[in-house]
C-alpha cells in the first residue's frame, strides 16, 4: 500500500490550497482516509476524516474552512483548504488504516 500526499506549498493568509492523497496497492472504495498535519514544534494532529460512505468530520480548528472529498475512481482524496490563516502552517499526511502518506508542506505566509 502506498499513499502519495501532494499539493502544498506557499499561500497568502486569506488564500487556498488543495492537497491530494493518491493511493495504490489497496481496495481505496471501502477504506476510511484521514488528514493530519504536524507543525513545527509540535504533535501531529487529526484534521479531517472521510468514510467510505462520505461521511466528513473535522477538527474545529478547521470547520467551515476545509472540506475532504474523495474520487473513488480516481482512488484519491482531496483537502480544500480555503481562508488559510498561518497557523494552518504545517506538514500534511493522509493516513488510511495504518499506512501514511509522506506528507506535503504547506507554508501560509505574506
Amino acid at each position: 500500500v502506498q499513499l502519495q500526499a501532494s499539493g502544498g506549498g506557499l499561500a497568502q493568509p486569506g488564500g487556498s490550497l488543495r492537497l491530494s492523497c493518491a493511493a495504490s496497492g489497496i481496495i481505496f472504495s471501502t477504506k476510511d482516509v484521514s488528514w493530519y498535519r504536524q507543525a513545527p514544534g509540535k504533535q501531529r494532529e487529526w484534521v479531517a476524516t472521510i468514510t467510505s460512505g462520505r461521511t466528513t468530520n473535522y477538527a474545529d480548528s478547521v470547520k467551515g474552512r476545509f472540506a475532504i472529498s474523495r474520487d473513488n475512481a480516481k482512488l484519491t482524496v482531496y483537502l480544500q483548504m480555503n481562508s488559510l490563516k498561518p497557523e494552518d502552517t504545517a506538514v500534511y499526511y493522509c493516513k488510511m488504516l495504518r499506512y501514511w502518506g509522506q506528507g506535503t508542506l504547506v507554508t501560509v505566509s505574506s
